[in-house]
């Protein structure tokens, strides 16, 4: 099963391949500030399962920190994915994959977060 996106404009497209490894929200200040919401939906895949598709040349990267390279659309601006090199994993936003079936299991960085979320789901209060 594959599911595709792309950026805001469409100049970059991507896709995953198989089942994410996680599904979430983290509520973490940088999540946050990088959104422009109060949490962020993610998706964790394996690197392998994730294929920029078009539009290559217009992926720009931007790293705060070792921990996370955010990756984002040169031409709109659109947000696409954070690469976690020290975890293995890639996070494509969830809004970016439409398609996929959304089926969040956990609430990540919970301690620092703005928007308290009564749904159920386990709240850690760091990144695991």
């Amino acid at each position: 099963m594959s599911h595709s996106g792309s950026c805001f404009c469409g100049a970059v497209a991507l896709e995953v391949t198989g089942s994410p490894e996680a599904m979430g929200y983290c509520h973490c200040r940088s999540c946050r500030s990088w959104s422009g919401g109060p949490v962020n939906a993610l998706s964790l895949w394996k690197p392998d399962a994730v294929k920029v598709t078009k539009g290559a040349e217009h992926v720009a990267t931007f790293a705060k920190t070792g921990f996370s390279r955010r990756q984002y659309c040169a031409k709109c601006g659109g947000h696409l994915m954070t690469d976690h090199p020290t975890l293995g994993l890639v996070d494509v936003y969830a809004a970016t994959i439409p398609t996929l079936e959304f089926k969040p299991g956990v609430h990540v960085n919970y301690a620092e977060t703005v928007l308290p979320i009564r749904d159920g789901l386990p709240k850690l209060k760091d990144f695991p």
